[in-house]
């Protein structure tokens, strides 16, 4: 693992604007130099963290803890409103990639698209459209529109894509968990050899896979960092803190 840093999140935050009437947005976008017409709703707060080229790194929290939108803003999707990210290298955003795939358009040309958003030369993608082919398992579905794909066959595809984009950094979002158990095991295989050659940034609520795959761990709790540090001593901590309040619920319910 090399010392140099290629993820940096300094005092990130991220609010959204949520609006309780109708009309306020319309409101908001007319009046907004004088009076505001929404109230903020911080998803993440000074959050700050490090990561370094090779090095493996999970983020963990119970759902709404912000983990996915620290992977959009990470990943350039969306941007903090608060707070600066900095990224070198080429990323592979596995499954946030589908996102923003044309319906209208097959899985191949989604393919080719897909490779030129992630920087990908035009040549080299269309050589590599067979293995990304292979790699998906769709059949016959990667020459029809993706409109008549399942969640499961457009996540087979996004993923097939950002294995052969020669990433330097690839981001995975807990929605892998998407696909039957051969292709959760084909995913699996390629994230353990991405492993030896890249940098791997990932959100996943299995604890043993993270304690196993990952250097360190990110543990964030209402949008803000609770602890980070090595894997199974930040494993550990979280899952006597989940369970300790299951009890505790257990309690209270009896």
């Amino acid at each position: 693992m090399s010392s140099e840093t290629v993820i940096t999140c300094e005092h990130v935050g991220k609010a959204f604007q949520l609006y309780l009437h109708r009309n306020d947005q319309l409101k908001q976008t007319l009046f907004g130099r004088w009076r505001r017409f929404h109230h903020q709703h911080w998803v993440l707060r000074d959050v700050s963290f490090k990561v370094a080229r090779g090095e493996r790194v999970g983020i963990i929290g119970r759902n709404g803890a912000g983990k996915t939108t620290l992977l959009q803003i990470i990943c350039g999707i969306t941007k903090p409103t608060v707070g600066e990210v900095e990224v070198k290298g080429r990323v592979a955003p596995i499954l946030a990639l589908g996102s923003g795939f044309d319906h209208e358009l097959t899985g191949r040309e989604n393919a080719l698209i897909g490779g030129a958003i992630l920087g990908v030369k035009r040549k080299l993608i269309e050589e590599r459209l067979p293995l990304v082919e292979a790699f998906a398992d769709i059949g016959e579905f990667f020459y029809q529109p993706l409109k008549m794909y399942s969640t499961g066959m457009a996540a087979r595809l996004a993923f097939a894509v950002c294995a052969y984009a020669d990433a330097d950094i690839l981001i995975v979002d807990e929605a892998l968990s998407v696909g039957d158990a051969a292709f959760q095991a084909k995913c699996d295989a390629f994230i353990q050899d991405f492993a030896k050659r890249g940098t791997i940034l990932v959100v996943s609520h299995d604890l043993t896979m993270l304690s196993h795959l990952c250097d360190r761990v990110v543990w964030i709790e209402d949008g803000a960092v609770r602890d980070v540090g090595p894997s199974q001593d930040v494993v550990e901590d979280y899952r006597d803190a989940i369970e300790g309040r299951a009890k505790v619920a257990q309690a209270a319910s009896a």
